[in-house]
């Protein structure tokens, strides 16, 4: 076996993968309903209405939300390559991890 066929494997499978997607978008596209409606038009968990101008003042809430989102995110795209580590290392690992809770709370008390 050549390096030749371990890149037409990849290839193929980037060929069927994004020739299946754009069928699949394409389907969804032509077999989509697109009737809006008074209920499609609405205010959809933002709590404001979509046409209306773009500087006007709404609630700080929404940010936050949005922010304690992204921290929590981050703290499980964190969390799991940890939990690989830990069982082989633990003496070093374990601080380091609760290091980063620390700050993780930190921040959440802080928002």
């Amino acid at each position: 076996m050549s390096w030749y066929f371990d890149f037409s494997i990849f290839i193929t499978y980037l060929v069927i993968g994004l020739t299946l997607s754009f069928i699949l978008l394409g389907l969804s596209f032509i077999l989509s309903p697109k009737a809006p409606n008074k209920e499609k038009l609405s205010a959809y968990e933002c709590g404001f209405e979509p046409f209306e101008d773009a500087r006007i003042k709404f609630n700080i809430h929404y940010y936050i939300i949005a922010i304690l989102f992204i921290v929590f995110d981050a703290e499980i795209l964190f969390l799991f390559p940890w939990t690989v580590g830990f069982s082989l290392n633990f003496w070093y690992s374990y601080p380091l991890i609760l290091f980063f809770l620390i700050i993780l709370t930190l921040g959440f008390i802080l928002e």
